[in-house]
């Protein structure tokens, strides 16, 4: 893993937070990124260029996601007739998204695999009890034998993620075989998620205390 990339989650500038262990990861704080993550915050944001900079901080989070996946050595020709030795993806991958924040992240993790199936989980809380339930849940067949990126933008408490990852492990899938896209979760998540899920990996853009929960209903407009 390239270390100008991607940090451990492993104290931030907001806040002394605990190490959340070596599968979970956070994107290196560039300038770029504070920027994106600054705008997305802002409520002055207009719906339109907060949807431009959440989909530059989707893909941002979908391609380091893509490098926790298995490749393979393979060797091609190029036009020029020469041998070059490269890597190629491991069959075998899909996404399912957390509906329905996660499917913001849909279509950047079609923008970098063309073909990829992309199941769905849906979870509502309870009017009374405010009990987070699935409600609905459709995934491909063959999961169990798949490295799945779970996609979901927003952690405050790890809640909807552990429903939703108990669904996958329910379909037979390997908790060190699921891998959390996430853009923003709070401290509280964080740890919540690790000492339930010790073998997944999770990838995030930040780690701070109050999270943009704004997120779902201002990429939709349903606000």
């Amino acid at each position: 893993m390239d270390p100008d990339i991607l940090q451990n989650a492993k104290g931030h500038p907001n806040g002394d937070f605990n190490d959340y262990g070596p599968r979970f990861k956070q994107l290196k704080i560039t300038d770029n990124v504070r920027e994106l993550q600054t705008v997305l915050r802002d409520k002055g944001t207009s719906r339109g260029d907060f949807i431009f900079y959440a989909d530059r901080l989707i893909r941002l989070v979908v391609e380091e996601g893509l490098n926790q996946l298995p490749y393979r050595n393979c060797e091609v020709i190029t036009p020029t007739g020469q041998k070059y030795d490269g890597l190629r993806y491991l069959r075998g991958n899909c996404g399912v998204s957390i509906m329905r924040s996660g499917e913001a992240m849909e279509q950047g993790l079609r923008d970098c695999c063309r073909s990829i199936r992309i199941g769905k989980i849906l979870i509502q809380s309870e009017e009374d009890t405010h009990e987070a339930k699935v409600v609905y849940a459709k995934v491909p067949p063959d999961i169990e034998n798949r490295k799945v990126l779970l996609m979901y933008p927003i952690m405050s408490t790890g809640n909807t993620v552990s429903k939703a990852v108990n669904v996958l492990r329910d379909h037979k899938v390997k908790e060190d075989n699921i891998i959390l896209l996430n853009l923003f979760c709070t401290p509280q998540a964080a740890q919540t998620i690790r000492d339930r899920y010790p073998k997944m990996t999770v990838l995030t853009s930040e780690i701070h205390p109050v999270a943009p929960n704004h997120f779902g209903q201002k990429y939709f407009g349903t606000e």
